[in-house]
């Protein structure tokens, strides 16, 4: 690197453009290395993953989730961009670097979060792209997650501001069918169902579950003495309750309690059915 050098005003303000850094980093990156708007650019980036890395202690719990579907609606993603504080993920610049990164994925049909991380944004990868966040921000910025489903029809809802999306995989792809799977996507981001319905929970959970209510009935004093037979007719019983109450299609429809989401879907279609379903959740 030469020390004569001269960085103009109108270099240091392009790099600042091009990257968000700060502008003293841009004018040192530019002397650094020697005026090569390529190398600064690079400079920056290692500047960015050096400060992920002093930073990979820190809790990213805050943050921006996108979640979206291709324009034939058969396919949903779902991205989350984490940062530490939620005066970032406020911020509408913030929210755009996850929405273009969401545009990627669509874009190059990701499959994974590694693919995504790899893929092109601009004149870098997303990962590249994310550091130089790191480094303009200061703060610790991961793409924390991926989801993706596959359906004949997906519909997608993003709650609050950004702090959840949902995405629902349907087996009919109608505008009815879709207009139904937003409404079930509203509904699984209030009562955060565990599974579609008793047959989609897993064997792990309904033993657990059976354990614990089998417990709290041994426990109670008024069953003391009781027969197994007794105390197994009440655990099956508890558990019903467990599944009418936590899988979706069993659970009272948010918007007319009279009827469960499974009568909800049977009156917009006979045959129209929830396939699987994803909810992320900030924090």
């Amino acid at each position: 690197m030469s020390t004569t050098t001269t960085i103009t005003a109108a270099e240091i303000n392009k790099l600042r453009q091009t990257t968000g850094a700060g502008m003293m980093d841009c004018r040192k990156a530019l002397v650094e290395s020697g005026g090569d708007f390529e190398k600064a650019i690079d400079y920056l980036r290692k500047k960015g993953q050096k400060v992920a890395a002093l930073r990979s202690d820190r809790e990213a719990k805050e943050g921006v989730i996108i979640a979206t579907t291709t324009a034939d609606q058969k396919t949903g993603l779902i991205i989350t961009l984490a940062c530490e504080t939620d005066f970032v993920s406020k911020n509408a610049e913030f929210v755009a670097v996850a929405q273009s990164i969401m545009d990627v994925a669509i874009k190059n049909n990701v499959k994974t979060l590694d693919e995504l991380k790899r893929c092109k944004l601009e004149n870098a990868t997303v990962s590249d792209k994310i550091d130089d966040q790191v480094a303009k921000i200061g703060e610790k910025i991961q793409l924390a997650r991926f989801e993706r489903i596959d359906a004949e029809a997906v519909a997608s809802y993003i709650h609050g501001a950004y702090r959840m999306g949902v995405l629902v995989g349907l087996n009919i792809n109608t505008p009815a069918a879709l207009e139904a799977g937003r409404e079930v996507a509203m509904q699984i981001a209030a009562m955060n169902p565990v599974a579609v319905d008793q047959d989609s929970v897993s064997k792990e959970m309904i033993e657990r579950e059976k354990a614990i209510v089998t417990d709290q009935i041994r426990n109670d004093p008024k069953m003391a003495g009781k027969p197994d037979e007794m105390i197994e007719k009440i655990a099956t019983g508890k558990l019903n309750a467990f599944f009418r109450e936590n899988t979706l299609t069993a659970q009272p429809f948010v918007k007319d309690p009279s009827k469960t989401v499974a009568e909800h879907m049977k009156s917009v279609d006979a045959a129209l059915k929830v396939t699987q379903f994803k909810r992320v959740q900030l924090g």
